[in-house]
């Protein structure tokens, strides 16, 4: 059933629903946001190529990112462009 009401689903191939609850995606409208814990490091608009952070932290958020684009590295934003990037689409969308 589609709806226009806020969803979550947890994105990688995570058996453990304890530790699925630290990769979860949260869809709003045509806006997607990637979690890693309690940080996004992720969001895509519509159809578009998710905008993926650069790993700051370990190789468990490292899993996360290389869940969402593959191990992409070369395109990954700088914490400060990530964040300035998702403040714009969020406050169009808000």
């Amino acid at each position: 059933m589609k709806t226009d009401l806020p969803s979550w689903e947890v994105y990688g191939n995570y058996k453990s629903g304890n530790y699925g609850a630290h990769a979860l995606v949260f869809t709003i409208g045509h806006l997607r946001v990637w979690f890693s814990y309690q940080t996004p490091v992720a969001f895509a608009v519509g159809n578009a190529d998710p905008i993926v952070r650069r790993n700051g932290w370990g190789p468990t958020t490292g899993k996360h990112l290389n869940a969402i684009d593959g191990g992409n590295k070369k395109t990954r934003l700088p914490g400060d462009a990530f964040e300035a990037q998702l403040r714009g689409v969020l406050a169009e969308t808000t």
